[in-house]
């Protein structure tokens, strides 16, 4: 099972772009003719850089080796330049390459991966999805809006779902922590009022911030949602921000979660040694693949706390966190992604079905990927996968959040 060719497609999946603007799939082969997908999520560079760096990773790290010896290829991608400590691109190039070697291994011994993680603990696994528009709804108005917010959510709840998340307090900026106006805060409130009661107890409410707030915003406003008993406040505070994250922790009577910007377990066990969160989201693209995830649940578990990958991409790193999720005892459920291209590209190979996901039986992944369909969506815009904004918060008129999506009206 020596690693001998790699592919790399970079997929744009049809506007509005749920997952991401492009997802960047990895092909490799064995040289007995063994092939495994894998997904490299969110990169800091372009796609064409992205390239180069995945292409370095593999050559430099795995070319020959056998697809076996996982922790080995890991410690040299890790050290990489006397470094030893994460760096987000390499090891986002190093966490597509292992998800295909998981995805080798399982076809080579015929079992799926989470038969080489410790056995299935969950034979049906819990999912939750975003809130996105529904055809009847205005896009430019949904973020906004409760009401539609709350129409959503009763769509997710009659198809079975029992968790649905929603961010509404933007903005999304590059500029770190702000405190969160007094506009942001009602309509914040107001989303979860309007969900509760159209969800009633069917469903817990997942609140995403996507860190940014500072300390004193982000428990100002967990104060403000406590009546609505969120099942989480997702990252209120930037994610290298792991002591104030720690303080918002003590200040709100709301779970927080933090882990879809974390690389490795170096990241996530100072988060569990402060207290700072009581459930991990780490994107199996990003932090390190299905090995170091693994190593980042046992970690969770020593503190008592759940893990809930997170998924803001396409349907091969999904597939990865489905493997992964079954083998885990402190499983919280999944983050998924319908869309008629995420099944399409997997061939329909996985699906939530009354908002559970069952384990695939099939070796490796447990998906068929659709080389051609890949292929025939080429990224051709300059923008990243995802981007925060540059105007700070707007403290007059309000402010939205498109879901960390692309508006249908870009074109990049």
């Amino acid at each position: 099972m020596r690693l001998k060719d790699l592919d790399i497609i970079v997929t744009a999946p049809p506007a509005p772009g749920w997952g991401g603007r492009y997802w960047i799939l990895v092909k490799l082969t064995t040289a007995d003719g063994i092939t495994g997908w894998g997904e490299c999520y969110a990169a800091a560079v372009g796609p064409e850089a992205m390239r180069k760096v995945i292409e370095d990773v593999f050559a430099r790290h795995m070319a020959g080796e056998s697809a076996e010896n996982i922790e080995l290829m890991f410690r040299r991608a890790y050290s990489s330049g006397f470094t030893q400590r994460p760096d987000p691109t390499v090891m986002g190039a190093f966490s597509g390459l292992e998800i295909a070697c998981w995805d080798i291994l399982g076809k080579a011994r015929e079992r799926p991966v989470w038969a080489l993680l410790g056995g299935r603990m969950n034979d049906r696994i819990r999912a939750y999805t975003y809130l996105y528009p529904l055809p009847q709804h205005n896009p430019d108005d949904f973020w906004t809006s409760p009401e539609m917010a709350a129409e959503a959510a009763s769509d997710c709840i009659s198809r079975g779902y029992t968790a649905v998340k929603f961010d509404p307090a933007g903005p999304y900026t590059l500029r770190g922590g702000h405190m969160p106006g007094m506009r942001d805060i009602a309509q914040s409130v107001a989303f979860c009022r309007a969900i509760r009661g159209a969800v009633g107890d069917r469903a817990d409410l997942l609140f995403g911030t996507h860190g940014q707030f500072t300390t004193a915003g982000a428990i100002r406003l967990g104060q403000a949602l406590e009546p609505y008993a969120p099942l989480w406040f997702e990252e209120p505070v930037p994610p290298d921000a792991v002591g104030e994250m720690a303080k918002v922790a003590a200040g709100v009577r709301i779970p927080i979660a933090t882990g879809e910007r974390l690389c490795t377990k170096a990241e996530f066990a100072p988060v569990l040694r402060s207290g700072a969160a009581s459930i991990l989201q780490p994107a199996l693209g990003r932090a390190g693949g299905i090995w170091e995830a693994k190593k980042i649940a046992t970690l969770a578990e020593v503190y008592n706390a759940q893990v809930a990958p997170h998924l803001y991409a396409g349907p091969v790193e999904w597939a990865a966190n489905v493997q992964l999720a079954a083998s885990l005892p402190n499983l919280l459920m999944i983050e998924t992604i319908e869309t008629p291209f995420h099944g399409a590209l997997i061939r329909g190979s996985i699906r939530v079905e009354d908002g559970f996901v069952t384990p695939p039986e099939a070796p490796g992944l447990g998906i068929e990927v659709d080389e051609a369909l890949a292929r025939a969506h080429p990224y051709t815009g300059t923008a990243l996968h995802l981007e925060m904004q540059e105007a700070p918060c707007d403290y007059v008129h309000g402010n939205a959040f498109e879901g960390g999506a692309p508006a249908p009206r870009e074109s990049g």
